[in-house]
């Protein structure tokens, strides 16, 4: 299932309310006149200000909401530990999955025998599912509950069959300043192949809404030297390119 991710939502005029935030702190305006004078060149001269002092609480005042699917649940293991974000998922807990999407890393699915035992893996997990099922919901309805309730009671217990494979969808919220952590790490080249796929899709989203304030983001190299220190993956220049663009 191919990865799909759009941006559902988000601050309206969210440079302008960054720089409107950024003019309180640095000059004596009042909040009547907040937004007077802050045209194009006016806000991108606040936003260049707040990013060369390391100002990054007014970034905090703009968020984005995304919806993706097509992620296998390996993927959103790694998206929460971002922690300055609302998430919810779809569940496994009260949605039956009668045949259950996965998602085939590249490199198995280039190879012929590595993909027929992944796929024969698959299967096995769904039949094991549709068994344990089947298999819990009629005890359960011997024991007194009613069809809906003993299958939503099985499938409890039965989705701890599935792989970290298994499709999920996903909304989830970031603040800016959040936003920009999570590009830092996620776009770098060592980032894991499917989150930073994910990554580079939501940047060029928020690139189209919040040119300004996102023209510089991307892995910590774009910015410096290279964070991962002895781990780099050695090709800067080629990275620095690319998310200049």
């Amino acid at each position: 299932m191919a990865l799909k991710v759009k941006l559902i939502e988000y601050t309206p005029n969210p440079e302008k309310v960054i720089a409107s935030a950024a003019k309180l702190c640095y000059s004596a305006v009042g909040v009547d006149d907040i937004l007077n004078g802050l045209d194009d060149e006016s806000t991108d001269k606040f936003l260049n200000r707040l990013m060369s002092y390391g100002h990054m609480s007014p970034i905090e005042h703009v968020s984005f909401t995304f919806a993706v699917e097509g992620v296998s649940r390996s993927l959103t293991h790694q998206l929460v530990r971002h922690r300055i974000a609302s998430y919810s998922q779809q569940s496994q807990r009260y949605v039956k999955l009668d045949q259950f999407e996965y998602i085939i890393p590249p490199e198995i699915d280039k190879d012929e025998k590595a993909r027929q035992i992944f796929t024969k893996a698959m299967e096995n997990d769904q039949k094991a599912y549709d068994d344990i099922v089947s298999i819990l919901k009629e005890k359960y309805i011997k024991n007194g509950f009613k069809e809906i309730a003993a299958e939503k009671k099985a499938i409890e217990d039965a989705r701890y069959v599935f792989p970290n494979a298994c499709e999920t969808k996903i909304v989830f919220t970031m603040n800016a300043r959040s936003l920009m952590n999570f590009f830092e790490h996620r776009c770098c080249n060592r980032a894991q192949w499917e989150i930073h796929a994910l990554a580079d899709k939501m940047l060029e989203l928020v690139k189209e809404v919040a040119p300004i304030l996102f023209k510089k983001v991307g892995p910590g190299c774009v910015k410096g030297h290279c964070p991962e220190g002895a781990m780099t993956c050695g090709e800067i220049e080629k990275v620095r390119e690319k998310y200049s663009k």
